[in-house]
């Protein structure tokens, strides 16, 4: 079987850690110095439940409540993962502006969205709680997931949850349903 080619859009507010989880996911390296991204794209091969996906990931620049949709971000994107600071109340509210604006443009009601609680390593400066990510993970229907960058954890688990709900989305997996009885 070909890969399936699939576009996720990495967004969220500036210095949220979006560069560094991609980056950690494709070269499995972590990236300390913090230059403001422009614009990148990342790719990768990974296979997900034994079908191979060849995955772009486009590393927007950091956005905030203010900035424009770029339209470019809504045609040809499958998937999207909006990440925030866990030390960042500013960066949980983008996400939030992010998500209606994406819906707006995509005129859908549902969108597959992976929700990322970045920067757990630091724990100390905590400000958002798991508790407030995970239930405005539940009001979009979406998967959501706590990681840090830094100590590699659980960065790939977001690109394949976010694969398993463009699949989900597309009709190619039942939600709910993790067993077939045959």
């Amino acid at each position: 079987m070909p890969p399936k080619n699939r576009k996720v859009a990495v967004m969220g507010y500036r210095s949220v850690g979006k560069s560094s989880l991609c980056i950690q996911f494709v070269d499995r390296q972590f990236v300390d110095s913090y230059d403001p991204t422009i614009e990148n794209t990342f790719t990768k091969k990974i296979k997900v439940r034994g079908q191979e996906y060849g995955l772009e990931l486009v590393d927007t620049a950091g956005q905030d409540e203010y900035s424009i949709f770029p339209p470019q971000y809504s045609m040809d994107t499958h998937g999207y993962v909006l990440v925030y600071s866990i030390t960042s109340e500013k960066s949980f509210e983008v996400v939030q502006v992010l998500y209606d604006k994406i819906l707006d443009m995509m005129g859908k009601v549902t969108v597959p969205v992976v929700l990322v609680g970045n920067k757990t390593d630091l724990h100390m400066e905590r400000v958002v709680t798991a508790e407030q990510g995970k239930r405005l993970a539940e009001t979009w229907k979406a998967v959501f997931l706590e990681t840090t960058a830094k100590q590699h954890e659980a960065v790939s688990d977001i690109f394949t949850k976010v694969i398993l709900e463009m699949e989900k989305a597309d009709g190619n997996i039942s939600p709910e349903k993790n067993c077939v009885v045959s």
